[in-house]
């Protein structure tokens, strides 16, 4: 396969091995060390992609992450979208095509492992560009601990990408030397293809390594795909270079226009050829050894436009030299092409007016505006950045403590100044550790004349008459252009931040690399301000795209949500318990027998447990010690009830409120000493309720002695329920007195339970006689298979959640978070009764007096019977005044919250949040279902045992 573009004698890929890929279904030839944009460049192929709104073809504009245009989707080996091809790596069957800005992802899992490793240093520096190898070698010189990360596959940043000189042979020999100390340095890690995205506080640098990606197919399944680092490093160097960026002018958009450094890159890393007649627009000196490096290799350069009123003398004698026309003080206000560029216009350009233009053919237009220094990670650190009128960028304004800047990140764009820069900043970073490094030999530069200031030029004025900047693009990827910030600008914005917002631009991808300092002096240009003053966009981490499964690493499938078990979970499998997932708990669902339909287990569990004695595995409940001399004063103020006043073997039921009067959680607390407590809390709200419980101790209540201990997982509880359970504890806990006068309601006893030392407590969250045996984890299923066996006699049934969920809402006992939302208070679920009138203050008392709060109309926890006793309410189901469905907006009621069948019952019945609930007891109201409207009567929430007779048995 032909590659007709390569330059012979230039680019460091691999020419001795071709590598066979597919592009938009066409298959083309490229060698390691390839991109996918130079291999397709090499080939010929400018027309990547379209644009995401206008469909406009588009071409490859940058060689690095800046890269706008040349989305991609790989198809293969794997399904991945929204990848750039400038830093896809070229490999060995490699399935790709064109992206208008948005992919597709796969349908199938990701095979691939990601994980995550953490490392620590003295100094880190980013980038292995010229000032970043001369800062490592200073700092790994003092003996510091190094860490030396690069987005590249091979280090020399921007050397590798020119024919720069040091000492007097290429400047890629003195790379090597400087490698080969620092890899034999112990103390010293380089991490190449490792960029580096976020800068947060205490010196945290997040880098993600590619670590096989290059390597398509041929990737070894044991090894991690990318792996995200986290980095802690005393002191931080951002060598991370510039961005060139463009100009707007009309159709700046069409593939063959090019950054020229990105052309320059092109053929000295690639050895490809991007076009062959090429037109050169440029602002200041950098685009001139472009324009000579392409000419010596054989690219025919038609003309060099410079804006400037006057060119350099030594570089205009070198173009003289190649036969190159340099026309001072003209620009580029348009291009011609179909599919790809084939001619651009051009004008003289004084006094802000535009000559008689011009056209010159043209495969190739490369456009130098100036640079912008890399400074998003910089920015990340709350870095301050200030406008560099010489250069029209913005640079860091000074070091940050353990943050600093080096070479082009800095605003130093000559070689020997980042040479000389990174250097500087090692020995700065050191001296802040208190270290100090050997002198470092900088290599000789290639004499040369000091560089000519540069023209600052967001756009050309378009020649069209009556022309709004629809033509002139800002940012590609967004297809975001002039009349779109002038229009922002019109509307009233004033802000580069808020423009940003209005226009999308640099919210894609690239983040505004190209495009965001741009804008901010398009903006300042159309108020009438100083960019200075203006300032330009945020910058925020990620600073590259990141996949998700990086950041996930190994947390997915059961890693991203363990599945957590309880002590007794085997025996539940083993008996054929069907689960459902309690925040992160499995927990036994029902118990089918042969033959069994879920509402069939669920009203035996139900029966078996009102008339004998069921048993159930409530391990998963949130657990919380509370110990010190402060205990009780703490949860006074969290509790809506008194807790300090609990004796010592006594259990007290209590409600805790957000600062809003609203219930977030409910449960037991338990009074095991003077100065220690034990509280429960709901399945899912364990962590959720321990982290509160700590933000208010720690945080506002600092100069209370108390210490908060999750002990969910130490204990494991086993609700004994029903009218036979005190016969099965007898027969476990012979040294037990189960009378109701020795062991009342709401006491606890510690006691051994089948030899096992057990605390026990008289609780019921079913109406029924009930006991909640506590042991620790290790002997649960000891325990469980004892009482199993002592209540074999009484017909023992061990009955899971749904079952749980149908006892308690006979008795109205509410589950917060099923039937609560939010907006309930425990008045509005009937317990004013738990909230206490002594107390002076707790959290939520004062929001109780709020009007909204005692307002008559609030929804209230009612009971629901359906005229037909066989409809099964849906959870979540509306509620209307109405038999017929109004027009809309159609006005609730409220809706239903629990809704089961009942054995008990021998009928349907629910829980409900009604406005006005208990002023409308008796009533008839409406739940719409599939197309008609079920009459149900509103009724006290308490449906079966209302006077609680069968608690004592």
């Amino acid at each position: 396969m032909n590659t007709p573009f390569r330059a012979e004698g230039h680019g460091h890929v691999d020419r001795g091995t071709t590598l066979s890929f597919t592009f938009d279904g066409s298959t083309y030839a490229g060698h390691p060390g390839d991109t996918l944009a130079s291999a397709l460049l090499a080939n010929g192929v400018h027309h990547v992609a379209d644009s995401i709104k206008f469909r406009r073809p588009r071409g490859i504009l940058a060689a690095g992450v800046e890269e706008p245009n040349a989305l991609v989707q790989i198809e293969a080996p794997f399904p991945e979208p929204m990848l750039t091809a400038t830093t896809v790596e070229l490999y060995e069957g490699l399935v790709a095509r064109g992206l208008s800005g948005q992919g597709r992802l796969s349908s199938e899992p990701d095979p691939a492992r990601y994980d995550t490793m953490h490392a620590h240093c003295d100094v880190l520096v980013v980038g292995a560009g010229p000032a970043g190898l001369a800062a490592t070698l200073a700092a790994a010189r003092s003996g510091s601990r190094v860490i030396l990360v690069d987005e590249l596959p091979a280090p020399g940043g921007s050397l590798l990408g020119s024919q720069e000189v040091l000492d007097g042979a290429p400047a890629t020999a003195w790379v090597d030397e400087v490698m080969a100390e620092l890899e034999a340095s112990p103390d010293v890690r380089v991490m190449q293809r490792t960029t580096a995205f976020g800068q947060y506080d205490d010196g945290l640098v997040l880098a993600l390594e590619k670590r096989t990606d290059h390597l398509g197919f041929a990737a070894p399944e044991h090894v991690s795909r990318q792996r995200i680092w986290r980095i802690r490093a005393q002191q931080v160097v951002f060598a991370t270079g510039a961005y060139e960026r463009p100009v707007a002018f009309d159709d700046n958009d069409r593939p063959g226009i090019m950054l020229a450094g990105a052309a320059r890159t092109y053929l000295n890393r690639f050895g490809v050829l991007p076009g062959q007649r090429a037109v050169v627009f440029t602002t200041n000196d950098s685009a001139y050894p472009a324009a000579l490096e392409l000419a010596d290799a054989g690219v025919r350069i038609a003309a060099v436009l410079d804006a400037r009123d006057e060119v350099p003398a030594h570089l205009r004698t070198a173009c003289d030299e190649r036969g190159i026309e340099v026309r001072a003080g003209h620009v580029v206000t348009g291009t011609s092409g179909i599919g790809r560029v084939s001619r651009a216009h051009v004008a003289a350009f004084t006094g802000g007016r535009l000559g008689e233009r011009q056209g010159i053919d043209c495969d190739l237009l490369l456009v130098s505006g100036g640079w912008n220094p890399a400074v998003a990670l910089f920015s990340q650190a709350r870095g301050a950045l200030r406008y560099d009128a010489g250069i029209g960028a913005f640079v860091p304004e000074r070091p940050l403590q353990g943050v600093r800047t080096a070479g082009s990140a800095r605003g130093k764009f000559t070689l020997t100044g980042c040479l000389a820069d990174g250097v500087d900043a090692a020995a700065q970073a050191l001296s802040a550790i208190g270290r100090t490094g050997e002198t470092v030999e900088l290599p000789a530069t290639a004499p040369l004349p000091e560089a000519a200031p540069g023209r600052v030029l967001w756009r050309v004025p378009s020649p069209k008459e009556g022309a709004d900047g629809s033509s002139q693009f800002v940012d590609l990827q967004r297809d975001a252009h002039v009349a779109d910030i002038l229009r922002a600008t019109g509307a009233g914005l004033r802000s580069v931040e808020h423009v940003k917002r209005y226009t999308t631009i640099g919210t894609a991808h690239d983040q505004g690399r190209t495009s965001g300092v741009m804008t901010s002096g398009i903006v300042a240009e159309a108020l009438g301000v100083d960019v200075a003053d203006l300032g330009t966009m945020r910058l925020r981490p990620p600073a590259v795209p990141v996949a998700f499964a990086a950041f996930a690493g190994r947390n997915r499938g059961e890693l991203f949500d363990p599945a957590r078990v309880t002590g007794i979970h085997p025996w539940h499998v083993e008996h054929g318990a069907l689960f459902e997932d309690v925040g992160q708990w499995k927990r036994p669902w029902y118990y089918p027998q042969a033959g069994e339909t879920m509402e069939e287990a669920v009203l035996r569990e139900c029966r078996a447990t009102r008339n004998g004695v069921g048993m159930m595995d409530g391990s998963t409940l949130g657990k919380i010690n509370v110990q010190g001399p402060d205990a009780g004063v703490l949860l006074d103020r969290l509790y809506t009830n008194l807790m300090s006043s609990l004796k010592v073997g006594r259990v007290r039921y209590g409600v805790m409120c957000g600062i809003d009067g609203m219930a977030i959680d409910d449960g037991t607390v338990i009074r095991v000493a003077e100065q220690e407590f034990l509280l429960t809390t709901t399945t899912g709200n364990a962590a959720r309720i321990l982290e509160w419980m700590e933000e208010w101790l720690q945080t506002e209540w600092p100069e209370l002695r108390v210490h908060l201990t999750s002990v969910t997982e130490h204990w494991a509880t086993i609700p004994l329920v029903g009218p036979r359970s005190r016969d099965v504890l007898a027969l476990v806990a012979p040294e037990l007195d189960v009378d109701n006068e020795a062991f009342p309601f709401m006491s606890w006893r510690d006691t051994p339970v089948a030899g096992i030392p057990a605390r026990v407590c008289r609780i019921s969250f079913s109406g029924e006689l009930a006991y909640e045996v506590n042991v620790p984890a290790w002997d649960a299923i000891t325990v469980w298979k004892a009482l199993i066996a002592a209540g074999s006699a009484f017909d023992i049934t061990p009955y899971g959640t749904e079952t749980m969920h149908v006892l308690r809402a006979e008795k109205a006992y509410p589950i917060i978070g099923q039937d609560t939302d939010g907006t309930v208070t425990p008045q509005d679920l009937g317990m004013s009764w738990v909230v206490s009138k002594k107390k002076a203050d707790f959290v939520g008392k004062r929001s109780f007096s709020r009007e909204e709060n005692q307002s008559g109309d609030r929804k209230q926890l009612v009971g629901l019977l359906p005229t037909d006793e066989r409809t099964l309410l849906p959870e979540g189901a509306q509620i209307i005044a109405t038999s017929d469905i109004p027009a809309p907006p159609v006005p609730m009621l409220g809706h239903v919250t629990s809704s089961y069948r009942s054995d008990a019952l021998q009928r349907t019945f629910a829980l409900a949040l009604v406005r006005s609930g208990s002023r409308r007891i008796g009533e008839t109201l409406y739940v719409p279902l599939d197309g008609r409207t079920v009459a149900v009567t509103v009724t006290e929430p308490v449906l079966f045992d209302k006077e609680g007779a069968r608690r004592d048995g």
